[in-house]
C-alpha cells in the first residue's frame, strides 16, 4: 500500500499542467460566507424559507460568475426528500434488568426514523449487543451470525473494531475507519437484518465528536430520499446513547459493558442477548418535499461532452438546540465557505476563458441528512459519469491561516493524487495524509457518492502545519473548531478571519481543476481500489479505452 500511496503521489505522466491559479477573489467569498451564514437564511436547511433564499442567492451568484444554468437550460435539479420531525419522544426504557433505566431524549439519548409514518411505537423489544454491527463476508467478519434479531433493538459500537490499532493494518485498516464504522451503515445493516431498532453507543474518540454533535444533529428535521414504499424496510427507530448510559444498561442486565466491547473487537464474536426489553415512541410530523442541487456550467471549447466535477454542498441544520439563546446553527464554515468557494472558482475559470473539457458546478442539498443531494446527482446525473473526467469537493475550508501543506482525504486511492501533487509543488506545499484516519472523512462529504459511482473525486482539508505556529498551532484551532462550533450555532462569520490560507487551497482546487480540463487524460482509481472495477465498467461502457 505504501508503494501504491508514493506512486499516487506523483504527477500522472501526460496530463495538461495549468500554470499558478490566477487569485482567487477573497472579497467574492467573504461576500457569499457571509451572506448565506447569516440569520436570514435560517441555516440553510432544505425545504425551509432557507433554502427558498439560497437557490435565488446561489442562482444570481452562478450568472453573475460567468455560469450557465447546467441543466436543460435550468439552474436546478430537483432532489425528492421527505422531512421527517420526530415529535412527543418518549424516554427509551430498559425492563427487566436489576433496576429499570429512563433515558431522557437528548441529555440520555437521541432516536428518529427514516420511515415515512406519523407514529413509531416501540414495545417490550428484546435488545441484543451485536458488537460493531458489521458484517463483512469479504473479511470473514459476521457479527450477526446465527443471530435473528427480527423484532428485536440491537445496541451496536462506533467505528471499526480495530478502531484503536496504532498503524493502519488490521482486518478494517487498523486506525483509519472503513465505511463499516461509520453511523450510516450501522444503519442500513441493521435494517437489512431486519431489527426493529438499533442504537449506536457514543464514544468520542471513535465517533470522531462530542455528545454536543450528535445532539444538535438528530434532534431538529431530518431528511431522507423519497422512496414509493416510505422506507418502511427501514429499522422503526434508530438513534445513539450516552456512554454512561450503556454501562448502567449492560449492569442491569447482569454484564460488564468494558469486557464485552473488549470481545468485540475480536473476529468470531457472538451476539450476546442482554435480557432485558426496550420501548420508545414518538410521533412523526411528515412533510414531503422537493429540494434542488443548483447546477451551472462552463462549455468546453474542444471536448463540450467530457465534464470535470466541481462540488460544495450548500445546506446546513437550520434551526437546532439553542446554546446560550442562540437556536440557528448558521453554518458558516460547514458550509458557506465552500460554496463560496464554488462560486469562486466559477469567477476565475469563466475570466480564464473556455477550457477543453466543460466544467461543472453543483452546490448540492441535503449533506448533513446522509449525503442525499449528491447520490441523487450519482443516481441521476445531469451529466453521463462515464463522460466525467473526475472532479473535487470542497467542504469546511478552515480558517487557520496559510499551512505549508494540506491534509489529503483517503491518500492512494486514485490517480487525482498525483493532479494534486503537481498543484502542491507549483505552490511550494507538500501533502499530509490523515492525522486522524479514524474519523473516516473519507465516507462523511459528497465526494463519496461520486466514489460510489466510479467517478475519481479529489478530497483534502486545510493543512494543520502552519506558516504562523507550525503544527501544535494547526492542531490546537482544528480541536477548538470540533470542540465549539462544529454543528452548533457559533459556526458563525467573523469579519476577523484570516482567509489567506483558503485562498491558497482554493487555488490548488483551480489548478486541479483546469490540469483536469484542459487535459486528455482518465484519471482512475489505482489498481485493487474498491471502486476502479466500478470505473472500468462505466468508462468501457462509453467506448472508451482503459
Amino acid at each position: 500500500m505504501r508503494r501504491l500511496i508514493l506512486a499516487a503521489l506523483l504527477a500522472t505522466p501526460g496530463m495538461a499542467l495549468a500554470q499558478s491559479a490566477p487569485p482567487i477573489s477573497v472579497e467574492t467569498m467573504k461576500t457569499v460566507t457571509k451572506t448565506l451564514s447569516s440569520d436570514a437564511f435560517e441555516g440553510r436547511a432544505p425545504g425551509s424559507a432557507g433554502e427558498e433564499k439560497t437557490l435565488a442567492y446561489l442562482k444570481t451568484a452562478f450568472a453573475q460568475a460567468g455560469l450557465k444554468p447546467g441543466n436543460k437550460g435550468s439552474w436546478l435539479q430537483d432532489v425528492p426528500l421527505v422531512e421527517i420531525t420526530a415529535q412527543n419522544v418518549s424516554p427509551l426504557t430498559f425492563t427487566g434488568g436489576t433496576s429499570p433505566l429512563s433515558l431522557a431524549y437528548g441529555k440520555d439519548m437521541v432516536v428518529g426514523t427514516y420511515r415515512v409514518t406519523p407514529h413509531i411505537d416501540v414495545r417490550n423489544s428484546d435488545v441484543v449487543f451485536a458488537g460493531y454491527g458489521i458484517v463483512a463476508p469479504e473479511k470473514g467478519w459476521n457479527d450477526y451470525a446465527g443471530l435473528d434479531v427480527k423484532g428485536k433493538t440491537v445496541i451496536v459500537l462506533i467505528n471499526d473494531p480495530d478502531w484503536q490499532t496504532p498503524g493502519l493494518t488490521g482486518d478494517f485498516g487498523g486506525r483509519a475507519m472503513t465505511y463499516y464504522g461509520r453511523w450510516t451503515y450501522k444503519y442500513e445493516e441493521a435494517a437489512r437484518q431486519g431489527a426493529a431498532a438499533v442504537i449506536i453507543v457514543h464514544q468520542t474518540e471513535p465517533a470522531a465528536y462530542g455528545w454536543n454533535v450528535v445532539e444538535s444533529s438528530n434532534t431538529g428535521a431530518a431528511h431522507v430520499a423519497d422512496a414509493a414504499n416510505g422506507h418502511m424496510d427501514d429499522t422503526a427507530a434508530h438513534g445513539w446513547m450516552q456512554l454512561d448510559q450503556a454501562r448502567a444498561l449492560f449492569a442491569s442486565a447482569g454484564k460488564d459493558f468494558d469486557q464485552l466491547a473488549a470481545a468485540a473487537k475480536v473476529k468470531g464474536f457472538k451476539a450476546v442477548p442482554l435480557g432485558v426489553k426496550a420501548s420508545v415512541s414518538f410521533d412523526n410530523q411528515i412533510k414531503k418535499q422537493i429540494s434542488h442541487n443548483v447546477v451551472g456550467i462552463l462549455p468546453g471549447r474542444e471536448a463540450p461532452n467530457e465534464y470535470v466535477l466541481l462540488s460544495a454542498h450548500w445546506d446546513h441544520l437550520g434551526h437546532c438546540t439553542p446554546v446560550n439563546g442562540d437556536g440557528i446553527c448558521n453554518g458558516a464554515v460547514d458550509n458557506a465557505d465552500g460554496v463560496a468557494a464554488l462560486v469562486a472558482l466559477a469567477q476565475a475559470n469563466a475570466k480564464a476563458g473556455p477550457a477543453r473539457r466543460s466544467m461543472v458546478f453543483v452546490a448540492l442539498t441535503a449533506e448533513e441528512s446522509g449525503l442525499l443531494g449528491s447520490a441523487y446527482y450519482g443516481d441521476n446525473p445531469v451529466y453521463p459519469l462515464s463522460q466525467t473526467v473526475g472532479g473535487a469537493n470542497m467542504d469546511a475550508l478552515a480558517m487557520y491561516g496559510p499551512a505549508r501543506d494540506v491534509i489529503v482525504i483517503g491518500p492512494g486511492k486514485s490517480e487525482l493524487d498525483g493532479y494534486l501533487n503537481a498543484a502542491l509543488k507549483r505552490q511550494g506545499r507538500t501533502a499530509t495524509p490523515e492525522p486522524t484516519p479514524e474519523k473516516g472523512f473519507y465516507y462523511r462529504s459528497d465526494h463519496f457518492s461520486l466514489a460510489k459511482h466510479g467517478v475519481p473525486m479529489v478530497y483534502f482539508e486545510t493543512g494543520q502545519n502552519l506558516v504562523k505556529g507550525g503544527l501544535a498551532a494547526g492542531q490546537a484551532a482544528a480541536k477548538d473548531y470540533e470542540e465549539h462550533r462544529y454543528h452548533a450555532p457559533a459556526d458563525e462569520y467573523d469579519p476577523n478571519w484570516d482567509w489567506s490560507g483558503v485562498q491558497q487551497d482554493v487555488g490548488l482546487y483551480y489548478m486541479i481543476a483546469r490540469d483536469l480540463a484542459d487535459g486528455r487524460t482518465w484519471p482512475n482509481w489505482l489498481p485493487g481500489d474498491e471502486f476502479r472495477a466500478i470505473r472500468d465498467k462505466s468508462r468501457a461502457g462509453a467506448g472508451a479505452a482503459k
